[in-house]
């Protein structure tokens, strides 16, 4: 299932769906079917088939969004939950661990349970804000108990430029540099005494000589010497690497876009190197976030996009769980430092979208299959009354985690959850996008805020919508009155060749895209051809092309000495999936037949070679934005019908026609007349011819003759 999509704006990716998709809803009614048949064999297994499909229907666990009118006669939401004893989301217990709080993702948090207990890298592909880091937070919450360490490096007195690291148990680090540092503020006093001492002698035998030039420059000279001597328990004190002494859980470290030295570790630039004034290589080393991540998780988001040889150093840190620290300069005085392996025994946990994948180390991924798991995060879940109480449980957790917010309303959970719904954008879905979702929620909390109510209200959340828009919505909004100002598009009156197509911006921000078609000689002697213009994608071009096969049957007009001109109004951004095919098609017929398209219509769905009209993706806001542009009519797949959830503001400014053939589309949006009438009974006529031969063809396939 493709739709029409405005690039370069990332557009969500639906899943590609076959012409016939058998659901197990169906394939059960097909299995039932078929038993009924070897009881009987005398009952009609059509009526079986229908007898099981309808009572599938009535027993299918899916809730649908209802409506119902209050004593003022307004038209409210049915409540999409039985809240019984809760009158608000301070009624919710949030759980206190963070892998309880993941919302629709059991099989991954199972994954995760298992890749935990026995310490399994993971990665973890999916869209944006489905969960993925809070996956891995919650993972650090599950690893077993582990014996925590702290690292300490020391000065190396056989060779300053490689020093020497030790570990201890989590809090003894601490202890130990604080012991040092009195050892050595003890020094510090003690040597700061002898030199008081030796310089007032210096001023005493100054005085008593009358030499006090003489004594002055031998008192500075003796402050400068001591200055340079360092007592030895000051040069050989350690300095704290890693510090675990407050840690309760395994620590948790994300290097999401993290540099080689902040990853691996760095050594600082010493600009003083000589004369006694430099640091100390060991109080220069710094420790990276793999060596913090110790016996945790260290979580690293688009993994994709670090460099082939950073990612070939967190592997060589992987398979030693020990890594060396040095400067990661080549012109710092770092690069000369080298420090004794640093322990780093952690869990990774990599994540991304599909794409992240190309840019991987091959045999990092390699290593996380081999000695973990990966697993592929949904974007949606299922609409159940259960998942429903998820939802729910996450707008608390939302509210109590933002702290300035108040808590919501069963109304303006029942909002929450319809957006869900829409956001989902299939039938029986709810979103699992809840980032997005989540900004909804601290935006409706703002809004009661403003207003100064002590609970969040459905009007709340509507309100916030207005403002929690996307900057595509933006956009689309801002063209859509551009394109009416300059007459891109019309929504009423007949135009030949001129169709309102829809198509959708970003990820749910539906635009109206006007198509238009001409047929004209061709260029070439030997064959006319489809030329379309309007910056299309791979996908668009190819459905392009699959329309002349739907003309040529239809129409049975010889375009062989026509060129076929097509053109996508405005599109300066570029069109890819095969939604816009049913509109190329009716501008095309239109164009070849001469007969007028109604402007007051808007259509979307892709086609097949054979003039089946398949899914699409993006209904719902395709439709929203067909009537935010004073269209009246829109033509949608049948099979798309359920995925319509609009809201309530649209419900009367449009009508919504299913189609399921390209003689249903060219039903509803050609002007009537008599060519109409002629092409109509003509497709009919085509359709009819085949299916009769399709049958009689089955006829004899079924019934051999024997000789």
């Amino acid at each position: 299932m493709e739709e029409d999509k405005v690039m370069p704006t990332e557009v969500e990716e639906l899943e590609p769906k076959e012409e016939i998709v058998d659901s197990p809803v169906e394939d059960n009614i097909i299995d039932e079917a078929e038993e009924v048949e070897e009881a009987d064999e005398s009952d009609d297994v059509a009526d079986a088939v229908e007898e099981i499909a309808e009572t599938k229907s009535e027993d299918k666990d899916s809730l649908e969004v209802e409506f119902v009118e209050d004593d003022e006669g307004n038209r409210r939401i049915k409540p999409m939950l039985d809240y019984e004893s809760i009158s608000n989301t301070a009624d919710i217990e949030v759980p206190p661990l963070l892998i309880d709080q993941v919302i629709g993702h059991e099989e991954s948090v199972e994954t995760i349970k298992k890749a935990a207990k026995q310490r399994r890298n993971v990665l973890l592909i999916g869209d944006p804000g489905v969960g993925k880091s809070m996956l891995a937070k919650g993972m650090a919450e599950l690893l077993p108990p582990e014996v925590l360490q702290d690292v300490l490096v020391y000065p190396n007195p056989e060779d300053s430029n490689y020093p020497l690291i030790r570990t201890v148990p989590a809090g003894q680090g601490k202890k130990i540099v604080k012991a040092n540092k009195a050892n050595a503020k003890s020094g510090d006093e003690k040597k700061m005494m002898i030199t008081m001492f030796v310089t007032a002698a210096i001023f005493v035998l100054g005085l008593m000589y009358q030499r006090i030039f003489e004594a002055i420059i031998a008192a500075l000279l003796v402050i400068f010497i001591s200055m340079q001597i360092k007592p030895r328990v000051s040069n050989s004190a350690p300095k704290l690497l890693v510090n675990n002494g407050d840690k309760r859980f395994a620590p948790f470290m994300d290097a999401t876009g993290a540099h080689a030295g902040a990853l691996l570790g760095d050594v600082r630039h010493d600009p003083y190197q000589s004369g006694g004034l430099g640091t100390p290589a060991h109080e220069r080393v710094e420790s990276g976030m793999i060596h913090k991540a110790h016996k945790g998780v260290l979580y690293i988001d688009e993994i994709g996009t670090m460099s082939m040889k950073t990612q070939q150093e967190l592997l060589s840190a992987m398979q030693e769980k020990k890594y060396a620290i040095t400067g990661q300069s080549e012109n710092s005085s770092g690069a000369m430092v080298r420090s004794q392996a640093v322990p780093c025994d952690f869990v990774l946990v990599a994540s991304g979208n599909i794409q992240v994948l190309e840019g991987m180390h091959i045999a990092m991924r390699s290593r996380i299959r081999g000695y973990g798991y990966e697993v592929f995060m949904k974007d949606y879940m299922e609409d159940t009354e259960e998942n429903r109480r998820k939802l729910v449980q996450f707008v608390a957790q939302e509210v109590k985690n933002d702290g300035r917010i108040p808590h919501f309303a069963t109304d303006a959970l029942d909002e929450i959850i319809l957006e869900a719904k829409r956001r989902a954008g299939r039938k029986n879905a709810l979103t699992l996008r809840l980032r997005e979702l989540g900004g909804l929620v601290r935006s409706s909390g703002d809004v009661a805020i403003e207003e100064g109510a002590d609970l969040v209200t459905a009007e709340h959340v509507v309100t916030a919508k207005k403002f929690a828009r996307t900057l595509e919505q933006q956009i689309v909004d801002r063209s859509i009155i551009q394109r009416k100002e300059y007459s891109v598009f019309h929504s009423s009156g007949g135009k030949i060749g001129m169709v309102n197509g829809l198509a959708v911006m970003g990820d749910r921000s539906g635009i109206v895209m006007p198509i238009a078609a001409e047929m004209a000689p061709a260029n070439s002697k030997n064959e006319g051809k489809i030329i379309v213009t309007g910056k299309l994608g791979e996908i668009a071009l190819d459905s392009v092309q699959n329309v002349s096969a739907i003309i040529k049957k239809y129409t049975q007009v010889d375009i062989s000495n026509h060129d076929i001109h097509v053109q996508f109004l405005q599109s300066y951004d570029g069109v890819e999936g095969d939604s816009a095919s049913v509109s190329i098609t009716a501008a095309v017929i239109s164009a070849v037949e001469g007969i007028p398209i109604d402007q007051s219509v808007a259509l979307t769905g892709s086609l097949s070679v054979r003039g089946d009209v398949m899914p699409i993706g993006g209904a719902t806001a395709k439709i929203e934005a067909a009537a935010e542009a004073g269209i009246k009519k829109v033509l949608l797949p049948k099979s798309n019908m359920d995925d319509v959830m609009l809201e309530k503001k649209y419900e009367d400014m449009i009508e919504i026609i299913p189609i399921e053939t390209i003689e249903d589309v060219l039903e509803n949006i050609l002007i009537n007349g008599s060519k109409k009438e002629r092409l109509i009974k003509k497709m009919r006529e085509i359709s009819g011819a085949v299916t009769s031969k399709v049958s009689t063809d089955s006829m004899a396939l079924s019934n051999p003759s024997h000789n």
